[in-house]
């Protein structure tokens, strides 16, 4: 059914300035474009040309240049920028070096690094790696809170040509110990513990816990004794040392994260030299960052918008604003504005947060240009009342995921601005919505249309082709399996309505519903249970609702298998996922090979509570 009026009207309209001033614009003119729709089809079209144009336009170094720009016309493995030799941490360093590079802060603590003393520490970070006997393509993990270590750390360990492995500090150590089985890193940077909300959260000894390899520690305070094999930050980092980048060929992988699949490991998924260039494209022409801008982004190098806030800021002449505290807090708000922070990315359930405690309202910031959000669903009416208390300033809606190395759909400064909806594809990928039928709808499951750079063409521990190609709809064209359910609003803006698999978004982390099962079982009374994450009437967050079917005569008491159930998944997976509602059924829908229907479930469920 179409939406009301007030869920479609925009809260935000590009002016005259916005439109002026946008980095789309200077493209559109360049090339001779009307609009973006003909800009858009253009980078659809002949991809070659499209990002040969990013490539230069965001000033790429190459020792050896591609000799074009793909290898292949294969839509699964276009072998992006054959015969290149480069290191994509000189381009991110390649600018001024009294420019700004990264503002840190937390709680009564605020600095700048300039982007000359950020280019040393990353060469001494670079040397480390090298003295401690790493070599080209090994891994190293890194574990701990989004601060400037942990961006040294990562633009070190791939100049000197190794690979970072990227494991979010919420994990619990069964979760990390996976992350570290599945890639062999020779070792791990942590820090001793962190702060969030006043709370110590120990980080060094989650890795023991996880029997990490050699870990590289950041003294952050507290007692902690290490053990023989492990070194202290300032033991581990070279003084004055000359950055020399590895040079390597595009395909390279540098980055290793991981996306929930609909078994219990999760998916892991290399990056390689070319997947920024995907990053710092949206960043440029979706987010309109520019040179001198400020971006802050709460996040962390465990969900890929840790390394797309690097790579979107540095490889755009920007600053990153990192804050070293829970973002929820009255603290963050005065760090964005003191900061001077140009464009600001959130995830909707901080929104919530702050409406409700009243943090943002006495805030300044009229440095704020754009907002964007990504993670989860969005809450329209927390949305609109964001952009009035922000100064009436846009919101880009963005949506993508790991293996696609940024967005597939989005907002633009150029297009009115209408919450929890999304204006357009992302520029050089286009999209079709599936319906049950197999037909092209308004109505459906998101089908990509390849090539993009970004999007990914191998997983270390999955068969990369049945994942993402195998069983596609023939509509005439190559597609790409993604997984999320969208519709098409008449006025053509695209609404998120969830996953068409088993996978589901919490807290905006990926997690299947077999992990999630799996740290149920256990519980007294229960004999089967299926998760399913359903989202609230109006928008806003999956909510994470568990069915349970009792044994045969017991009456279970749904509180107390509502607590053990929290109990175990902030255990075993993470605390940041929350159970809404446990639900007691007599059976589990099947279908005719057994498999549970948890669609069926999600269904029934928002049906009854109203949710759509």
């Amino acid at each position: 059914m179409p939406d009301s009026d007030h869920s479609t009207s925009p809260a935000w309209r590009p002016d005259d300035r916005t439109v002026l001033n946008a980095n789309l614009t200077n493209l559109m003119t360049d090339r001779g474009f009307r609009s973006f729709n003909e800009l858009h089809r253009w980078s659809v079209t002949d991809p070659d040309a499209f990002w040969q144009e990013v490539i230069d336009r965001l000033a790429i170094l190459f020792a050896t240049r591609p000799s074009k720009i793909r290898g292949s016309d294969s839509v699964s493995d276009p072998q992006w920028l054959p015969d290149a030799s480069f290191n994509i941490v000189a381009s991110c360093l390649d600018h001024d070096p009294e420019s700004v590079a990264v503002i840190s802060g937390g709680p009564n603590r605020f600095e700048t690094l300039s982007l000359g003393a950020l280019t040393g520490r990353v060469a001494g970070f670079a040397a480390g790696f090298t003295r401690a006997g790493f070599r080209r393509g090994d891994a190293v993990a890194i574990m701990m809170p989004m601060n400037v270590e942990a961006v040294v750390a990562y633009l070190g360990i791939i100049a000197a040509g190794g690979v970072v492995v990227s494991i979010a500090d919420s994990f619990a150590p069964d979760e990390v110990a996976t992350r570290i089985g599945i890639t062999q890193p020779v070792a791990v940077v942590t820090q001793t513990q962190a702060l969030r909300g006043g709370k110590v959260l120990p980080m060094y000894r989650k890795c023991l816990d996880a029997g990490a390899p050699m870990c590289i520690v950041v003294d952050a305070g507290g007692a902690v004794e290490l053990r023989d094999e492990d070194v202290l930050w300032q033991d581990f980092v070279v003084a004055n040392a000359s950055l020399e980048p590895i040079l390597m060929p595009a395909s390279a992988h540098t980055n290793i994260l991981f996306s929930s699949g609909t078994t219990g490991e999760p998916k892991a998924i290399p990056w390689t030299q070319t997947t920024p260039i995907k990053a710092a494209m949206d960043g440029r022409y979706h987010h309109d960052i520019h040179t001198g801008d400020i971006v802050a982004w709460p996040t962390n190098l465990g969900w890929m918008m840790g390394p797309w806030l690097i790579y979107a800021s540095l490889l755009n002449g920007a600053a990153m604003a990192l804050y070293d505290d829970a973002p929820t807090t009255r603290g963050f708000v005065e760090f964005v504005e003191k900061a001077g922070v140009t464009m600001l990315g959130l995830v909707p359930s901080i929104v919530t947060a702050w409406r409700a405690s009243g943090a943002l309202e006495a805030g300044d910031w009229s440095c704020v240009r754009v907002l964007s959000s990504t993670g989860e669903a969005s809450n329209e009416d927390d949305y609109r009342w964001l952009m009035r208390v922000a100064g009436n300033v846009p919101v880009i809606e963005y949506c993508g995921g790991t293996e696609i190395g940024g967005g597939y759909v989005t907002s633009t400064v150029l297009h009115p601005s209408i919450p929890s909806r999304f204006s357009t594809p992302a520029l050089g990928l286009d999209l079709v919505l599936i319906d049950d039928d197999g037909r092209e709808s308004d109505l459906g499951e998101v089908f990509l249309v390849p090539p993009s750079i970004g999007l990914s063409s191998e997983l270390l521990n999955r068969d990369h082709a049945e994942v993402y190609f195998e069983g596609v709809p023939d509509i005439g064209r190559p597609l790409r399996r993604h997984g999320d359910q969208m519709r098409r609003d008449t006025n053509g803006y695209l609404r998120a309505l969830g996953r068409a698999d088993d996978t589901m978004n919490l807290a905006g982390i990926k997690v299947s519903s077999a992990d999630l099962e799996g740290a149920v079982s256990g519980v007294q009374g229960v004999t089967e249970c299926a998760a399913v994450a359903v989202p609230p009437r109006g928008g806003g967050p999956e909510r994470l609702v568990i069915f349970v079917v009792p044994e045969p005569g017991a009456a279970l008491d749904l509180d107390r298998v509502r607590s053990e159930t929290q109990s175990e998944i902030r255990t075993r997976l993470n605390p940041l996922f929350k159970v809404h509602e446990v639900v007691a059924v007599e059976t589990l829908p099947r279908t005719a090979s057994h498999k549970v229907t948890r669609r069926t479930l999600r269904a029934d469920y928002a049906s009854r509570s109203g949710a759509e």
